[in-house]
């Protein structure tokens, strides 16, 4: 025989890619290019038991021989002699290395050399430990199935560190005869080598005999299970990102994501057959995306389960709302006590109408939002601005899609445009983290996260929240644990609820994938039952809130400022068109150095035009004590950095400039 090179020691083997969880837990693998499921596992990786019964069955002398076993090889020879065929091979678990790493058809003597030379290069070059590494993810299983982490997944649905006894044993026969023992083609043949196994190994004193009499009795597996696909849409995502890494590794995590594709299709089957349901959980405080529920089932056809409704522009109803009350807030144009209007009104040609098609008179903003009525937030969103309110959620990482050729207009209040669950449940995270948006993350590998985006101030978004929290829950839920909201869009094509604790912000889709209306599906009923499952499931009681920042005006409405105590939605009084009021001194942004020489901080000058007198201030939120004349007000400001000023008039109109103090 010709003199051989180094023996291969497996470095250019072709793993299955895989995306795993935060944790490194398998959530999906994919075949190898030849189509063979072959996932790398650690001998730590595996069950001790079914380590010590492989060496023990194959190889019992594996410690101690250098690549061949000389008593085995007589062994074999003489039952071959005194038999006239093979009873026993007498190749050692170095040896069946070697021909794994060298697959050759011919069975040959020059072959079993070959192998034996081999098998004596392996144990110089490597340790034991690592040869029966390479034997755990070499060994064949039947079909495509290489490597015992392979088997377990596809006849037990489980990792190789969780095994059963006789599993074990099942694993320990399939590699000598794999296409004649397979459990999906014979289960009879699979059970006999099985037992066979447990026989040996019982003899050899490894095993108690009542723990060999349980094995025998288990039930061995008759078919191939699915390999894993948790959050199948996520990994594909991840895959075709960078197609050519070998592991992804996700935020997300598995029992979680799990969970949730599991209450996905438990709800979908009430709402009816073509609909689907999308999840996505945030955490709150790295935006890292916990799990992305994509739709309800990914198999089914019906449902359109491959279409990825986590990141579908859809039509959000009133789930913006939030927004545009926080930015009232923002604004000193309302507070949560603040008195506002529910009654027929009309904007041009545009006359909005409550769900339910009444109107409830005079409310506090907090009902308002709480109730979703669509009157208050129009009237809001008129003083706000409709497209302030498009820039600031794009500033946030979170753009508008309106319909082609439409500017933003009031229509926007109830859902008139098209935004992303992943990007809705990013801005609620937003609302739970004080104002500060992050970008939703999903690799965990993206270790440079970006700088929060500005979504709203602090107190602004812990007043939303404050609001959230009391609103109704869904029937048999308990109230006052979750901040949500829940939106319906026109024509009953798109149930929202989205919501946050202190931790963690869920989101929630649920419609067709075509778009076809659902007639009575609203979000309150479809979407928010969903959300308050998809908290329970999350093993731990919802976390509370985040405390009042300093600002926050807690005050009855008639404790309020007077300008606040009732919303005026024209800006107008006594019917006269008025100027509104503005700050002209000092702009928007502006540095503004107050240093006098000595410890104290000179006063803020504040030039006033326009408004109905009396004027009110509010630094950082809170009403401040302000002289001077109509024109020019002073004020003593909190300290140096940031601050926001407020104006508010008479009559509610109101102006705010965010400059920083130095």
């Amino acid at each position: 025989m010709q003199s051989l090179g180094p023996a291969p020691r497996g470095e250019n083997l072709a793993f299955s890619t895989m995306v795993v969880d935060r944790e490194g837990r398998l959530l999906r693998p994919y075949a190898t290019p030849e189509g063979r499921w072959r996932l790398p596992v650690a001998l730590n990786e595996a069950d001790p038991r079914y380590v010590r019964m492989l060496v023990a069955y194959e190889d019992r002398r594996f410690r101690d021989h250098f690549g061949v076993d000389p008593l085995a090889m007589l062994r074999a020879a003489w039952q071959f002699a005194a038999n006239g065929r093979i009873v026993s091979g007498g190749s050692t678990l170095t040896m069946q290395v070697a021909r794994l790493l060298e697959p050759r058809s011919e069975r040959s003597l020059s072959a079993k050399l070959r192998q034996m030379v081999r098998a004596i290069q392996l144990e110089r070059a490597m340790s034991k430990d690592q040869i029966l590494a390479l034997y755990l993810n070499l060994a064949p299983y039947g079909g495509n199935l290489e490597g015992a982490r392979a088997a377990a997944l596809a006849y037990f649905g489980k990792e190789p560190r969780k095994l059963s006894l006789g599993e074990a044993a099942l694993l320990v026969a399939l590699p000598q005869a794999p296409e004649l023992r397979r459990p999906d083609r014979s289960a009879q043949a699979a059970r006999a080598a099985r037992d066979r196994v447990l026989d040996r190994v019982a003899a050899a004193g490894l095993l108690p005999a009542d723990e060999v009499a349980l094995a025998k009795r288990e039930t061995a597996p008759s078919a191939r299970r699915p390999m894993p696909a948790l959050a199948p849409h996520a990994a594909e995502q991840a895959v075709a990102a960078a197609p050519a890494a070998q592991v992804h590794r996700l935020t997300i995590d598995a029992p979680l994501q799990s969970s949730l594709e599991e209450l996905a299709r438990e709800r979908v089957r009430a709402l009816g057959p073509d609909i689907s349901i999308a999840i996505v959980v945030i955490d709150n405080e790295t935006g890292e995306t916990l799990a992305r529920v994509a739709s309800a089932d990914y198999f089914n056809k019906r449902r359109a389960g491959q279409v990825d409704m986590s990141l579908a522009l859809r039509s959000p109803g009133s789930a913006l709302k939030p927004f545009i009350y926080g930015l009232a807030f923002e604004d000193g144009l309302a507070h949560p006590e603040t008195l506002i209007e529910d009654r027929p009104i009309r904007y041009g040609a545009y006359a909005p109408e409550n769900f339910d098609l009444t109107f409830q008179g005079t409310v506090t903003v907090r009902r308002a939002l709480q109730h979703s009525l669509n009157v208050p937030a129009v009237a809001l969103l008129d003083r706000v601005g409709a497209s302030r309110l498009t820039a600031r959620l794009a500033q946030a990482g979170a753009p508008l899609v309106l319909p082609k050729g439409e500017a933003p207009g009031l229509a926007m209040a109830l859902g008139g445009l098209g935004i992303k669950l992943s990007d809705l449940t990013m801005l609620y995270a937003g609302i739970a983290r004080g104002g500060d948006a992050l970008q939703r993350a999903e690799r965990h590998d993206s270790r440079a996260r970006a700088a929060p985006l500005r979504l709203l101030d602090p107190v602004a978004a812990w007043y939303v929240g404050n609001v959230l929290i009391g609103a109704p829950p869904p029937e048999n839920a308990a109230q006052g644990r979750i901040a949500y909201k829940t939106g319906t869009s026109y024509g009953y094509r798109d149930a929202w609820a989205l919501g946050f604790d202190g931790k963690r912000t869920v989101g929630v889709w649920a419609g067709r994938p075509d778009g076809a209306p659902v007639p009575g599906m609203i979000g309150r009923t479809a979407a928010a039952p969903v959300l308050f499952d998809a908290f329970a499931r999350m093993g731990r009681p919802p976390a509370p809130l985040a405390s009042a920042p300093q600002g926050v005006l807690l005050a009855s409405t008639a404790s309020l400022p007077p300008p606040l105590q009732r919303f005026n939605p024209d800006g107008f009084a006594g019917g006269i068109a008025r100027t509104p009021v503005r700050i002209v001194y000092p702009p928007q942004g502006a540095q503004v150095d107050l240093s006098s020489g000595s410890n104290a901080l000179d006063p803020l000058a504040l030039k006033i035009s326009g408004g109905v007198e009396p004027l009110t201030v509010l630094v950082n939120g809170q009403p401040a004590a302000a002289r001077g004349d109509r024109r020019t007000l002073f004020v003593a400001p909190e300290g140096l950095g940031f601050t926001r000023l407020t104006v508010i008039d008479a009559k509610g109109s109101s102006d705010s400039v965010t400059v920083r103090l130095q």
